[in-house]
């Protein structure tokens, strides 16, 4: 394809295990990095994190402040902790992590992370969105799609464990996909290719 794509996923209650069944199912030489908001406090992302790299072919880190996006990498936002994509000067993008309040009693929380794809270089952005309370992610979805082309999947409602989140974005008219959980690692990967 040659697009220069990210891979943007946002989860919450059941997202652990959600997560599960959908990184290690992802091919090591996904043509595209994936940053991942799983809400969850300071301390749990981390050996979430590197259980799923365990499990996986694709590498998963726990973001770091800095870390250069590369394909074939998952960023797991760390809990406690903001976290924005910037573009470099030299094209490429970095994480950048900040201590900003929580929102809604969310930190990290998704539409954070959303928003600031909106001044990012990727050609297209795709947005998933698993299982979770609530309807964090809809408003920076909403948002990055008027900026940057994006393609939307859902999870469908039997396969949540809680039909919150993907149940807003849906109801926002804006998803292309609502695909069962086992379904998302390979719908993904349709859309972002390997390389």
């Amino acid at each position: 394809t040659g697009k220069n794509k990210l891979v943007a996923l946002a989860c919450s209650t059941g997202g652990p295990k959600a997560l599960q069944s959908v990184i290690p199912f992802l091919p090591k030489n996904l043509d595209a990095p994936m940053i991942l908001v799983q809400h969850m406090p300071a301390g749990f992302t981390k050996s979430m994190a590197d259980r799923l790299n365990q499990i996986s072919e694709i590498n998963v880190k726990e973001a770091e402040h800095g870390d250069r996006l590369q394909k074939g990498t998952v960023y797991v936002a760390p809990g406690g902790k903001h976290m924005e994509v910037e573009k470099c000067a030299d094209g490429s993008h970095k994480i950048s992590l900040n201590d900003m309040p929580a929102i809604g009693g969310l930190r990290p929380c998704a539409n954070i992370t959303y928003d600031s794809l909106t001044k990012s270089g990727f050609d297209e952005i795709v947005c998933v969105v698993l299982t979770g309370m609530g309807a964090d992610g809809t408003n920076g979805i909403l948002s990055l799609g008027k900026k940057k082309p994006i393609h939307v999947i859902s999870q469908n409602a039997e396969s949540c464990v809680v039909y919150g989140m993907p149940k807003a974005i849906a109801e926002a008219g804006v998803v292309d996909e609502v695909v069962t959980l086992t379904d998302v690692a390979k719908t993904i990967t349709k859309n972002v290719g390997v390389k």
